[in-house]
């Protein structure tokens, strides 16, 4: 019998790629960080090649349909490992000046990586959760990574008690609908609803349990009170990494659980779906208003843009599906190029994190200034910026469901959000400076910084290769229509 792990292998690339480098570092001579890292990245580039091959023979099962690899999957693998690879470059420099470089780094976010890459490829409730754990341990001692700083302990702590109650409710949520539909396999759910019509009372019971222990990992309003203070806690470059590889995973995840097994079951969870993208643009919107920390403050715009990113969910659509993928490629490159303007922010050898401290930045570096306006402009949706397209797709999707009320308080949510992002602009251009930031930006940073300014100046103009990758990838979801 011939097995084809053709599929399968950029996971085995990237756990390779980890146990080979925790290995190095085990038994290697000084301070092997680094070497360690570029490794992980190029290890990530390699899995990306292997992806673009293994994904073109259309739907793969593997495992006795515990694995999927489809364009769906391939599209959003594709992300993470772009933002796993952004991050840890970003990293580079950081762990070194801060004194907290330890080979164990890169090998964490090549497990969380790999975590994620399973959940999203997931056919099945128990694989889903071998790679939400895989992906979430990891996750936790990340958070935590700076271990003599009491904040990142917190913030470890934090997400650790609520991370183990989230997967708690979704395993309760995973064993109602065992319990009452009996299987946990996608495919058979799905075959199950479709011929069966309306399902039973503890199988929807099972749905808001799911939906809830998922809304956790997306930080979705009301399960959204870790992240400011996870965010503000952990490492800065560990909170870029949590601001966009986890939270695109998740998304996707929640995409292939919600259009899957519960596709027939729209009705019933198109209404929670419709709740928490409210709630979530209302707290990132108005709570984000009172911030002075700016880590904080990309905390409640994350809630805010995953608000946004539901918003093309709630209909359960292959148009919301798509306008969804474009968002989340938008929102990747939006936030990494953030991140890295804020990783720069250094006065005297250290890191600064006040929103104030970018005052008359156009002034004393107007390059990184520039940056920021435009990444800023974006998520702001403010045209011709890449985020206003992203929002464009997805309130369409809203709008062409009928679902107008929705696609409203979404536009108005964005109006709100739009005066917290302008602030910043403000700060940096019509203040005076207190304090030039240190000379010197390192070079993966201007690198992040130059890649995602041009995406998001360019996408107006060439929209093409994006649009159409991601309704082949949202096509994949639906492969009745």
């Amino acid at each position: 019998m011939t097995f084809n792990l053709i599929p399968v292998l950029p996971e085995l690339l990237v756990a390779a790629a980890a146990l080979a480098l925790l290995m190095l570092g085990v038994f290697r001579k000084g301070d092997s960080t680094r070497d360690a890292t570029v490794l992980a990245i190029f290890a990530m580039g390699a899995a990306l090649v292997t992806l673009a091959g293994a994904a073109g023979g259309g739907r793969q099962e593997l495992f006795n349909g515990l694995f999927v690899l489809d364009g769906f999957a391939a599209f959003a693998k594709g992300m993470v490992l772009v933002a796993s690879a952004f991050t840890l470059a970003m990293s580079l420099d950081y762990l070194k000046r801060e004194k907290i470089g330890r080979f164990e780094y890169p090998v964490l976010v090549l497990f969380a990586t790999l975590g994620m890459m399973m959940m999203i490829s997931a056919g099945d409730f128990l694989s889903l959760y071998l790679g939400l754990e895989t992906q979430s341990l990891s996750l936790y001692v990340l958070a935590a990574y700076h271990r003599d700083n009491q904040r990142a302990t917190e913030a470890g702590l934090k997400y650790f008690v609520l991370g183990a109650l989230a997967s708690g409710m979704l395993l309760y949520g995973v064993s109602l609908v065992y319990g009452f539909a009996g299987t946990t396999s996608f495919d058979a759910l799905a075959k199950l609803f479709s011929a069966h019509g309306a399902p039973s009372l503890g199988v929807v019971a099972g749905l808001v349990f799911v939906l809830a222990g998922l809304a956790f990992k997306i930080s979705a309003v009301p399960f959204h009170m870790w992240t400011p203070d996870v965010y503000e806690g952990a490492p800065t470059p560990v909170t870029a990494f949590f601001a966009v590889a986890p939270k695109i995973a998740a998304l996707t995840l929640l995409m292939r659980v919600l259009m899957g097994p519960f596709g027939e079951l729209t009705h019933q969870w198109s209404q929670i779906v419709t709740l928490i993208s409210i709630a979530s643009m209302a707290v990132g919107s108005f709570a984000a208003i009172s911030q002075t920390n700016i880590k904080r403050l990309m905390a409640y715009s994350s809630i805010g843009h995953v608000g946004f990113a539901l918003v093309g969910l709630a209909p359960g659509s292959d148009l919301g599906v798509q306008g969804v993928l474009v968002y989340l490629a938008i929102y990747l490159f939006m936030n990494v190029g953030a991140f890295a303007v804020i990783l720069s922010m250094r006065q005297k050898g250290r890191m600064v994190e006040g929103i104030a401290d970018l005052a008359g930045l156009s002034k004393t570096s107007p390059g990184m200034a520039f940056v920021m306006a435009v990444l800023m402009f974006s998520m702001a949706g403010i045209p011709p910026m890449a985020g206003f397209w992203g929002k464009f797709y997805v309130f369409m999707a809203a709008v062409k469901a009928g679902m107008w009320t929705l696609a409203i308080l979404g536009v108005l949510a964005s109006v709100v959000s739009a005066f917290y992002y302008l602030r910043i602009i403000k700060v940096m251009y019509f203040d005076e400076p207190v304090e030039a930031f240190d000379r010197g930006i390192d070079r993966p940073m201007r690198l992040v910084m130059a890649v995602s300014t041009l995406v998001v100046l360019l996408f107006s103009f060439v929209p093409g290769p994006l649009l159409t990758s991601a309704k082949v990838a949202a096509a994949a979801l639906f492969p009745a229509g």
